[in-house]
């Protein structure tokens, strides 16, 4: 069917695609977190029976790339239908550790016909501080439980719960991706009972044919030769250096990060699997997004990142950074060596929280512009694609009042096309809490393209007062936490206009 039926093959990737969506939005409607049921930090896939991603929703771009590694790590293992797996250890198939992956095999008469996977950002994992999200982690314990490939049952729900803030609320989630996962599986058998399995999985094999083909073709319309790009990410005792060579030849591309920072004592570093995720999502900017996201586009990428560096971290390094900032960087590395501007290039991580609350958010800021069309602002970019905490809820669930939320006007890089600008968010504490941040591009602007000026830095402030870019502490009744965050850089010399023949 597959291979001669284009119409009947665009059927089953669209039956595919739908069904990942309905996972995500099963998910969404089930959690019980802000995060997740508002913000959305959650994604969703469906795999085959040889563990090869063949569709996936318009989800979390650094949860989606990395996925891969997470099913594999359970794939190889025996398999029973109903019987589900979870793990987050960032160095058995997960990312960071607040990131818990859910796996569930979907079988057909006995026969494995793929799998059904989530990963949603929960709020609290345990560790030292509330979120699990220390600015000044120096090992993985520190960041909360790690929990290895594991069978996902009642009595493991409840045990790692028990290890966890707000036990009931990690209940509730993991459920939820649960629920998820058997939408997932319930839409492959309906899926298989009408085309058959065999037929099924000719298909999914053809889609990540097709995927593959199309990025072949658009990575060999880039022009063949050696791209070079240098950044630095913003550690607590001083800058750290990543370096690109990306060689196009042919329809091959391979990005080298060799000469990158060795791993450190923070919390910037990173597996491979969050590396290889960025250079993905780079790859898909750079060539259609249109085409399916799947296996198949990564075929002709190849990664390389020396063991031990940041982009390749060993255990039991902190990671906790690495997942949402050092893949930032990394797609800013890629994007940057073919001649784009930069988005704001960090997420800002915000967690508050106490032994009554978990409250976890990322903000969004500015895009970098492009060569025909200015940034757009205030928005989720690069490997996030969440959305913001909306005030109401905030204000209803969390002990926080919202002082201010607003575009930070001017912020972004002036260009013959501007950057986008990024947004000002400040938040009253009603009660005590802890606060930490990861943030980025506080001292560095991110750059622009061709002539294009950076974009404005993004500052920290505690009742006026400056903070690091990674910063922990206490609040009191009444303090204020306020973020800034940065703009996007501009695209071509201010002042020029684009001649159009």
């Amino acid at each position: 069917m597959s291979g001669l039926d284009p119409i009947a093959l665009q059927v089953v990737s669209g039956a595919l695609r739908a069904a990942c969506e309905e996972m995500g939005a099963v998910l969404v409607r089930s959690s019980h977190s802000a995060n997740i049921k508002e913000r959305r930090d959650c994604s969703t896939a469906l795999f085959d029976a040889q563990a090869r991603m063949v569709m996936q929703a318009e989800h979390i771009p650094v949860h989606l790339g990395a996925m891969p590694v997470a099913v594999a790590a359970v794939a190889a293992r025996a398999q029973r239908p109903g019987v589900s797996w979870v793990l987050n250890d960032p160095f058995a198939g997960g990312t960071h550790l607040p990131d818990i992956t859910v796996v569930t095999p979907a079988f057909a008469g006995g026969e494995l016909l793929g799998f059904a996977a989530s990963r949603a950002h929960h709020a609290d994992v345990g560790g030292r501080v509330p979120g699990s999200m220390p600015a000044d982690s120096t090992t993985l314990a520190e960041e909360g439980v790690v929990i290895p490939p594991s069978v996902l049952d009642d009595d493991l729900i409840d045990a790692l719960a028990a290890q966890m803030r707000q036990p009931d609320e990690r209940r509730a989630d993991l459920h939820a991706q649960l629920a998820a996962n058997a939408t997932g599986v319930a839409r492959l058998l309906e899926l298989a009972e009408r085309v058959g399995a065999h037929e099924l999985g000719a298909a999914t094999s053809a889609v990540l044919d097709y995927a593959e083909r199309r990025t072949r073709a658009c990575v060999a319309a880039l022009p063949d030769g050696e791209r070079r790009a240098r950044d630095v990410l913003e550690g607590r005792d001083g800058d750290l250096e990543l370096v690109l060579r990306a060689t196009v030849r042919g329809d091959e591309l391979v990005l080298d990060f060799t000469g990158s920072a060795p791993q450190h004592a923070g919390n910037l570093n990173c597996p491979l699997a969050v590396t290889s995720s960025a250079c993905l999502f780079a790859l898909r900017v750079l060539t259609d997004p249109d085409i399916p996201a799947n296996a198949g586009a990564a075929r002709p990428l190849t990664v390389r990142a020396p063991e031990g560096t940041l982009l390749h971290a060993r255990p039991p390094a902190a990671v906790a950074a690495g997942n949402v900032e050092t893949s930032s960087r990394v797609a800013d590395l890629v994007l940057e060596a073919f001649g784009r501007a930069l988005g704001q290039g960090t997420m800002n991580n915000i967690t508050l929280g106490s032994d009554a609350f978990s409250y976890y958010e990322t903000l969004g800021g500015g895009q970098g512009a492009c060569p025909d069309a200015d940034g757009p602002s205030g928005v989720h970019v690069a490997m996030s694609n969440t959305l913001n905490t909306p005030v109401e809820a905030l204000e209803l669930e969390f002990p926080l009042r919202v002082r201010e939320y607003a575009v930070r006007r001017g912020s972004g890089g002036a260009g013959r096309h501007h950057g986008g600008d990024g947004v000002v968010r400040e938040l009253e504490a009603l009660t005590a809490m802890q606060y930490s941040l990861i943030t980025e591009r506080r001292r560095h602007r991110p750059r622009g393209a061709d002539g294009g000026e950076p974009g404005a830095a993004g500052r920290n402030l505690l009742n006026g007062r400056e903070l690091p870019p990674k910063a922990s502490g206490a609040l009191a009744p009444g303090d204020r936490l306020r973020i800034e965050t940065p703009g996007g850089g501009g695209h071509g010399t201010p002042g020029t206009h684009r001649v159009v023949d």
